[in-house]
């Protein structure tokens, strides 16, 4: 499963894309926002910063043909980047448009498996289910990637991934990689708990006591 930061902060991916873990990086209007920073100056250096991965730009027009402008100008910007458009008729439309041109799609805000399905007919790239929202509602998020999942397995001729969004816990990502996920966008605070347990920490703490009686250095 590819791992994709969501994040539209430069230092937080800077800190972690050298681990050698991130695939990929998702932002959204809200995260640039958050940035306090233009867009395609944001952009262009997260793209610097994941040149082998797919960084998702998302549009804010709600109508097609603005839609399509403005997604030619943030196609422009890198070879790496992923349009990123709303589950609306409209974002369907420049779905099926800019997947023509061969431009990557990530279809956004996608809360039931009819959406997804439509989505995969549009030649989206990646579809993105938010399991934290639907979790919000009492729901189980997991569910909806499941029946995503066993729909895209019925048809070999979908090529679109199922990027699982609005990740909330570590326990997220365990169930949607058991679930056949093929990407997990997640927040910086998310991936740096993974590789965290109490029983790892006691354990080095034990090593390193035992070690420093021996009196040795490696180096």
């Amino acid at each position: 499963m590819k791992i994709f930061l969501d994040s539209a902060d430069i230092k937080e991916i800077e800190e972690l894309v050298i681990t050698g873990l991130i695939d990929g990086v998702t932002t959204n209007p809200s995260l640039i926002a958050k940035s306090g920073r233009d867009i395609k100056e944001v952009t262009k250096e997260i793209c610097n910063l994941v040149p082998h991965g797919p960084v998702s730009a998302e549009v804010t027009a709600m109508d097609y043909e603005t839609m399509m402008k403005e997604a030619d100008v943030l196609r422009k910007i890198s070879d790496n980047i992923a349009i990123k458009v709303p589950l609306t008729f409209d974002g369907l439309r420049a779905c099926k448009a800019l997947s023509g041109e061969d431009t990557l799609v990530n279809v956004t805000l996608c809360f039931t498996a009819n959406q997804a399905l439509l989505a995969a007919k549009a030649g989206a790239t990646f579809i993105s289910p938010f399991l934290g929202r639907l979790d919000d509602l009492g729901m189980d998020g997991t569910e909806l990637i499941s029946e995503i999942a066993d729909i895209y397995m019925s048809y070999p001729e979908f090529e679109t991934e199922i990027l699982a969004a609005s990740i909330r816990s570590v326990k997220h990502v365990k169930d949607v990689a058991l679930l056949g996920a093929d990407v997990v966008t997640l927040p910086g605070k998310v991936l740096k708990a993974m590789y965290k347990h109490p029983l790892t920490d006691a354990g080095l703490e034990a090593f390193n006591a035992d070690w420093a009686t021996t009196g040795q250095s490696i180096l």
